[in-house]
């Protein structure tokens, strides 16, 4: 399990709020859903039967409990809690929910691969005629995601069932092809080249994996897109269609960073912890030069901070070479130094971690500028490090 310091939770909450603002932006609902449920929902979904070993249960007043690997039960329930109407369809429903895993010992390694983890989830329920727009939709809504948290440079892999052990997925062969039939349309229509992976997929559906890479050029598993043909059916899902008539919905598993502790560990390595100003979970480190100036600092800090600026100041017993030398060790964006002649001014004087100048500014001056770095990376000269353009494989062969 993790423990969140107080600067990796800001980060945390900043790509929460950029998250669902965007998918708010796309037609998404945000839900959130219990920690645990009874063992009756998970036996329908068939997790009982085929993930039971990675599963944490329990038995409390002669009911067998279980605490939830995955949300996509959940949803479900909340796609049945009323009748639907194929004008409602698509139903996206997106959540920060925390799952629970009983991944082996051996496996366990840092923040990359814990027991406890909050994924960034979405269930999306359509019509088969939907299918192929909402794969796109989604394919479309992660290079977003992703490019604006500063990564442009990924791999697709399309997963399939192993068709030498039907025995370990749900559902019939004619299902598997169409659905497998479906995502390769979705990815060629869009252009995009995939490996094929064989034996890869879910025991529910086949997938498309994103694997972004890195500023060091290693690739990491993030956002997975995942047809399901079989869970709507055993939960008795249905909707009236144009012919008044009862159909079974699609429905699309889908994540964009994955796991956030994991992803949280893969941006550390990316940046080396040197996060653009909109990510800094300190943004500026108002600097005191000497005992005069302490009160001047803080309320500078005090008017960031008022501001929506993330501000701390520092006005330690200390030469202001050695708070400048921590503020860049600490890697944060901008360091605000505050002597005689600046209180005198009601100004600051302003520098960029890496030892870029820029001057004397008010504080009203700074807060425009960090305002306006306020936003994702997309588009932006500083992120040009890791804008090497989309590295394509080849497409291989079952």
């Amino acid at each position: 399990m993790v423990l969140w310091h107080p600067k990796g939770t800001i980060v945390r909450r900043i790509i929460r709020d950029f998250w669902e603002d965007e998918h708010l932006k796309n037609g998404y609902q945000l839900v959130s859903t219990p920690h645990i449920a009874r063992a009756e929902l998970w036996e329908i979904s068939g997790h009982m039967e085929y993930y039971s070993e990675n599963m944490y249960t329990f038995d409390k007043a002669g009911e067998r409990y279980v605490v939830k690997p995955m949300n996509c039960p959940f949803h479900i329930q909340l796609y049945k809690s009323k009748p639907r109407s194929y004008r409602e369809l698509p139903i996206r429903y997106a959540e920060w929910g925390t799952v629970y895993r009983n991944e082996r010992s051996g496996t366990l390694h840092g923040l990359m691969r814990v027991r406890g983890f909050t994924q960034d989830d979405a269930h999306i329920f359509c019509a088969p005629e939907q299918l192929e727009e909402e794969i796109t939709h989604a394919l479309e809504l992660a290079e977003h995601v992703l490019r604006c948290l500063g990564f442009s440079e990924y791999n697709v892999e399309l997963s399939f069932r192993d068709p030498e052990k039907p025995e370990n997925y749900m559902g019939s062969e004619d299902e598997w092809a169409w659905a497998q039939s479906s995502l390769i349309k979705a990815l060629e229509t869009k252009g995009v080249r995939y490996a094929e992976m064989p034996g890869e997929a879910a025991f529910y559906g086949p997938k498309i994996d994103i694997k972004i890479v890195d500023a060091s050029g290693r690739e990491w598993q993030c956002s997975t897109i995942q047809f399901d043909y079989n869970l709507p059916k055993r939960f008795n899902l249905a909707y009236m269609g144009v012919d008044g008539g009862d159909h079974v919905p699609l429905m699309i598993h889908r994540v964009l960073l994955g796991a956030i502790e994991r992803f949280f560990g893969i941006l550390v390595e990316h940046y080396g912890g040197n996060f653009p100003t909109w990510l800094a979970p300190t943004q500026v480190k108002v600097i005191s030069i000497g005992e005069k100036q302490r009160r001047y600092s803080r309320d500078v800090a005090r008017r960031l901070r008022a501001s929506g600026v993330r501000a701390e100041s520092d006005d330690r017993d200390s030469t202001l070479a050695y708070k400048i030398r921590a503020a860049e060790t600490e890697k944060i964006p901008y360091m605000a130094v505050c002597g005689g002649i600046e209180e005198e001014s009601n100004t600051l004087s302003v520098r960029r971690h890496g030892g870029q100048r820029l001057g004397t500014l008010t504080v009203e001056e700074l807060i425009t500028i960090i305002q306006g770095e306020n936003r994702p990376y997309e588009g932006r000269e500083e992120n040009s490090k890791n804008r090497s353009g989309l590295r394509e494989r080849e497409q291989q062969s079952i």
